[in-house]
């Protein structure tokens, strides 16, 4: 026989009302009340019928997300972040794959308003008025995730370009006079959003500005960069730092220069962007950016809970996510 509010509330000699703010979170009971309350709960082995919460609240208890892909870790870090915050709202998530595919994404936000989820995560590949007008259709709260939108739509990333630029500052102080930047997605520049990927070669480009350096760096847009660096020499008396726009493609240059006995720091410097969790098994360490997917996709659940039930709206950059500079054995 399933448990309900009205049977936790006679256990413990309250209102239903008091029970229902005890078990959502919600303020205007004490902190004993709300602890006896949640402690029957568990003795009383109380589960939540999401039909009927969904009913009252006319909404269901379901947030979708649409990520590119889960093969970077930080996306799956990210997708963790959302689940356990989700949950600890009350709502569970619906995950989609857009594989980069601007339709494959607008497919993945179809499936999710079919369902009826309550709002949605979206780390985008769209941009543009036209794809806007097609989003504001479905009318769904959303919030945007490190591709930004526009000013008419929730975000929720950090100061990409300033991040690269003090990764840079920290590169060009370790004394190294030729730069090479690697960045795949870069390739989609002009046909995709790829707005984060834009903001870290901006930042790369001021900031070796900033710090005075004239020699023209070698960018490399394709996912062919390991055969682009087969033609580089590296001179010891003119070091080199590699600085990649993740982590992922800096492990493959770091497996690239150990397999040509190419010495890191000592011949050349590499830098990624991320931190993801599996650096702690690289060795040397990998110098990085902390791009803090956690704290980004706490903020997201939050905000979008926020929206779907108080209505509330933001649009700025949160400058309260900080990112910082992690010094690994590999400058």
């Amino acid at each position: 026989m399933r448990v309900t509010v009205k049977d936790i509330a006679k256990y413990c000699g309250v209102s239903s009302g008091t029970v229902d703010r005890a078990l959502n979170n919600r303020p205007g009971i004490k902190a004993k009340t709300k602890k006896i309350v949640l402690d029957a709960a568990r003795e009383l082995n109380y589960r939540p019928d999401f039909t009927a919460r969904s009913l009252v609240k006319g909404k269901t208890m379901t947030l979708g997300i649409i990520l590119f892909d889960l093969y970077n870790r930080s996306f799956a870090q990210l997708l963790n972040a959302v689940e356990f915050k989700a949950r600890e709202n009350g709502y569970f998530i619906y995950i989609a794959l857009s594989d980069k595919d601007p339709e494959n994404e607008k497919l993945c936000i179809e499936y999710l308003a079919n369902h009826k989820v309550a709002g949605i995560i979206l780390f985008t590949v769209n941009q543009g008025k036209e794809f806007e007008d097609y989003l504001q259709g479905f009318s769904i709260p959303v919030i945007t995730i490190f591709n930004y939108l526009s000013e008419n739509w929730d975000y929720v990333g950090i100061k990409e370009k300033e991040a690269m630029i003090d990764g840079v500052g920290h590169i060009v102080d370790k004394g190294y006079k030729k730069f090479i930047y690697i960045c795949p997605p870069l390739t989609y520049q002009g046909k995709t959003n790829i707005y984060t990927q834009e903001e870290r070669l901006k930042g790369f480009l001021d900031g070796l500005s900033i710090k005075g350096i004239n020699e023209v760096p070698l960018i490399i847009k394709h996912n062919g960069y390991l055969s682009d660096l087969e033609e580089v020499t590296f001179e010891k008396n003119n070091k080199t730092a590699i600085v990649c726009s993740c982590d992922l493609y800096a492990l493959e240059v770091m497996n690239f220069l150990k397999n040509k006995d190419i010495k890191i720091p000592e011949e050349v410097g590499l830098m990624g962007f991320d931190n993801i969790d599996v650096l702690k098994y690289i060795s040397p360490k990998l110098t990085t950016v902390e791009y803090p997917v956690e704290q980004i996709g706490f903020m997201a659940v939050e905000r979008l809970v926020n929206k779907i039930e108080d209505g509330e709206f933001f649009t700025e950059i949160t400058p309260s996510i900080d990112y910082r500079i992690i010094v690994g054995e590999s400058t």
